[in-house]
């Protein structure tokens, strides 16, 4: 493989377990996210074909800046994974204006703007990559704006996939189950975290107990993505954990 590869939020979690297997498969993956020094950490696990380069994609000028750095390198993209997302626990009643603001502008409106952004360094073969949520057909308490971003961007994919298909242009959504490794944190601490668990419990989903994948497992699965051949499209591939 010899692909250029977009991986948003890819300083931790699953953006940086993916970021790190697809190097491995000798791609140039570059990486976006908001902290320069967790970014510039992975990258220089990744040798000298991965580029780590400051984005918030909730921010168009940023995304724009973003693109715009990375084609004076790469002025051809493959594949983007639109991996950052936000997904702290609260009630509607409780949010404030940075909170609903973050959750829709970073796990919607973010994929938009970075699709826009890519589609013109594009050609046919290209491939776009939507990383969703299991929430959006659960009964989740307090992620009412996560599921409800997560669900959006799951519709936005369907009508993207059809406004791109003609070019040869792929775009698949992928529905990932409750993951996490060693450096993980819990969306929640505390007093509100026993809230979560609480408010979930009372809808049938005990938190203790629900079985968790490992970010590189869901990255293992998500390369095979990578690596569709040219008669192949999965528009919607769904992970769920199990206990192994």
């Amino acid at each position: 493989m010899d692909k250029c590869i977009v991986v948003t939020g890819a300083g931790s979690g699953l953006g940086r377990a993916l970021a790190r297997r697809l190097a491995a498969d000798g791609n140039a993956v570059i990486l976006f996210g908001r902290t320069r020094a967790t970014l510039d950490s992975v990258a220089g696990e990744l040798g000298a074909r991965c580029k780590a380069i400051v984005c918030d994609v909730a921010n168009a000028d940023s995304v724009r800046s973003a693109f715009a750095g990375l084609a004076a390198h790469h002025p051809k993209i493959d594949v983007l994974i639109n991996n950052a997302a936000i997904y702290q626990p609260f009630f509607v009643k409780d949010a404030t204006d940075a909170q609903i603001t973050a959750a829709v502008m970073t796990n919607f409106t973010g994929p938009i703007y970075c699709s826009r952004a890519a589609i013109p360094m594009m050609g046919k073969g290209g491939h776009i990559i939507n990383i969703s949520s299991e929430t959006v057909i659960l009964p989740h308490a307090m992620f009412s704006l996560y599921q409800s971003s997560k669900a959006g961007l799951e519709r936005f994919t369907a009508a993207l996939h059809a406004e791109l298909e003609p070019q040869g242009i792929r775009v698949t959504i992928a529905r990932a189950g409750q993951m996490m490794d060693a450096d993980s944190k819990s969306p929640a601490d505390g007093a509100l975290a026993r809230r979560f668990a609480e408010e979930n419990l009372k809808r049938g989903l005990d938190l203790r107990t629900r079985p968790i994948s490992s970010f590189n497992s869901v990255a293992e699965v998500l390369r095979m993505l990578v690596r569709l051949p040219d008669d192949v499209n999965v528009p919607l591939i769904s992970l769920e954990a199990r206990h192994p």
